[in-house]
């Protein structure tokens, strides 16, 4: 279910400021932890939730940016803003999974001795709790607002909680049968995790960049909906893209030749509520055609 967009907007905003305040809490405590155990699994979590505390501020800026009305300089509005800041994100991503696999291969071959470890697996317990609370309350905000920015933060904090429990396993094998190595293997595949997420922020917010469609079966949803009409004889150039929060479908239909004007104007009206009955924030376009004919509308 989606929600107006006041209500919607006030969700996004207030999911940004959530993941600030989060990042800045953990970063603060591994700060510490990391000091007192000189962990490099703990260490690579350190750099995560910064880049973390770094890609929320720019989703703060975009989402406040994405929901800005539509203007005369940009009449489809600014839900571009969102695709870009999951390209930012995707880029501190990168830059946090390079850092670690740089300290964690100098570890793997110059192992340390981890100490303080219950400190360390004490302030992993304090980071999962706060960062699944943080990605629950994300979930909620993405069953009522559509948005590609909170949708990527939400993947990656995902990946936080994964990443911490994986920290307190290293821990415990560093300490307990005392396999240093296991903190950079750790670190190692932490790393990993975070340059597959990275791909997959990078590919969705590119597709919305790139206007890419949407899936086939929303398209052949549209089409189910325009054809109810027992007007509309065919249909053709069905259209879609995806800006933000909000998406834009275009479509022809093909009505009886000789019906009036104002009778064509109302089936395409009555058609344009139904489908944005189904696709809520979405803009419909629609155009009339005589039935069988087809016109080359491709950019020339």
């Amino acid at each position: 279910m989606t929600l107006a967009d006041d209500d919607a907007g006030k969700l996004m905003r207030l999911a940004t400021y959530a993941s600030v305040a989060t990042a800045s809490i953990l970063i603060i405590a591994k700060v510490v932890a990391w000091a007192m155990t000189d962990s490099v699994a703990l260490l690579s979590t350190l750099i995560d939730s910064t880049l973390d505390a770094a890609a929320s501020l720019v989703n703060l800026w975009a989402i406040r940016h994405a929901l800005t009305p539509a203007d005369h300089e940009h009449r489809f509005g600014h839900g571009k803003a969102e695709p870009l800041a999951g390209l930012g994100q995707a880029a501190f991503i990168v830059g946090s999974g390079a850092l670690l696999l740089i300290e964690a291969f100098s570890r793997l071959f110059n192992p340390v001795a981890v100490e303080n470890g219950g400190i360390g697996i004490a302030v992993m317990v304090f980071s999962i709790v706060l960062t699944y609370g943080l990605v629950r309350f994300q979930a909620y905000v993405l069953t009522r607002a559509n948005s590609v920015a909170i949708a990527a933060d939400s993947l990656h904090y995902t990946g936080d909680v994964l990443i911490n429990g994986s920290v307190i396993v290293s821990l415990l094998l560093a300490m307990g049968p005392g396999w240093t190595f296991a903190d950079p293997l750790f670190a190692l595949g932490i790393a990993g995790f975070l340059l597959w997420n990275a791909r997959s922020i990078a590919l969705d917010s590119l597709d919305m960049l790139m206007d890419r469609e949407m899936p086939e079966s929303d398209r052949e949803r549209i089409r189910a909906i325009a054809r109810a009409h027992p007007m509309v004889r065919n249909l053709h150039d069905v259209r879609t893209r995806l800006s933000g929060q909000h998406g834009f479908i275009q479509l022809h239909l093909e009505l009886d030749a000789h019906l009036p004007l104002i009778e064509a104007h109302d089936i395409a009206d009555t058609v344009e509520k139904a489908i944005m009955e189904a696709f809520p924030n979405f803009e419909v376009i629609i155009h009339q055609d005589p039935v069988g004919l087809r016109e080359d509308h491709r950019f020339r």
